[in-house]
């Protein structure tokens, strides 16, 4: 597997976030819209598996293909950048600037967005034959989920909110472990299982990941589910980022890097 160290792939998490703040304004659309629109649709993928075979399990056990696509082919999701540029301000890389760092945010966001808009169209169109009939089996599941996931959050009220915040992350929490998890190894097959193990659970456990609702909502608007874009924005995408993005510097981001790069002094040994 070729495993690095965890004071070598952390230096290289902040090395990649201060790529990432000084990249064009091009790649870095490019590149957050083609991962838009893989996560698109991977998830796309994993709904018709849960449809076809009523078990969810396979569903998550197959959805981390459209992860480690993306993040093989180098391509940027919003929850990556959102533990990996942090790290280059913190760490004082020349240069990089907060205004950068949310830059960079601001643009994966869009291209992220833009992405998979596409893709939700796209399935939109499909399983309706061209907006000519009902959505099938598959569209009807993704039109209910976009409705138990703003509604039902709605229908709690301010525990609703909390909780839809805290699966946000929780989720980033393991999709940013498989964005680290590219990072551990040299080897293909090591990154596609370390990459793998986290997104599995993430998926499985319904947690709330932006990008991926970024597909599912407009997905159930375009097949006229039940609820607004303002339920959307408020009751699932805006709480969910705000979750991601906690969870993610939280959890994955600061824990490493204060642990594997500031490292404090070993303890002296107490003389026998």
């Amino acid at each position: 597997m070729a495993y690095l160290a965890p004071s070598e792939f952390v230096t290289k998490m902040v090395d990649a976030g201060e790529s990432k703040i000084f990249m064009s304004t091009r790649d870095t659309v490019i590149r957050a819209y083609m991962a838009g629109a893989i996560l698109a649709l991977a998830a796309w993928f994993a709904v018709t598996i849960n449809v076809n075979t009523g078990q969810p399990i396979i569903g998550a056990l197959l959805f981390p293909v459209g992860f480690v696509m993306l993040y093989l082919l180098g391509f940027d999701l919003l929850t990556g950048v959102f533990v990996l540029s942090p790290l280059a301000l913190l760490d004082k890389r020349p240069g990089v600037t907060l205004g950068g760092v949310l830059r960079n945010w601001g643009l994966v966001f869009v291209g992220n967005f833009a992405g998979a808009l596409t893709v939700a169209f796209m399935m939109a169109f499909v399983t309706t034959f061209g907006f000519t009939q009902d959505p099938d089996k598959v569209g009807m599941t993704i039109g209910n989920i976009g409705e138990s996931r703003t509604l039902g959050y709605a229908a709690h009220g301010a525990a609703g909110m909390a909780t839809l915040f805290i699966r946000g992350m929780l989720c980033n929490w393991m999709v940013s472990t498989g964005v680290v998890g590219a990072m551990i190894s040299t080897t293909v097959p090591g990154k596609v299982i370390a990459m793998w193990m986290p997104i599995l659970v993430f998926f499985y456990m319904v947690f709330e990941h932006s990008v991926v609702n970024m597909f599912l909502f407009p997905s159930g608007l375009m097949l006229h589910a039940k609820f607004s874009i303002l339920d959307y924005l408020i009751w699932n995408e805006i709480p969910t980022v705000l979750g991601n993005l906690a969870g993610g510097i939280a959890f994955t981001g600061l824990t490493l890097y204060t642990t594997h790069v500031k490292t404090k002094p070993s303890r002296e040994r107490l003389a026998a």
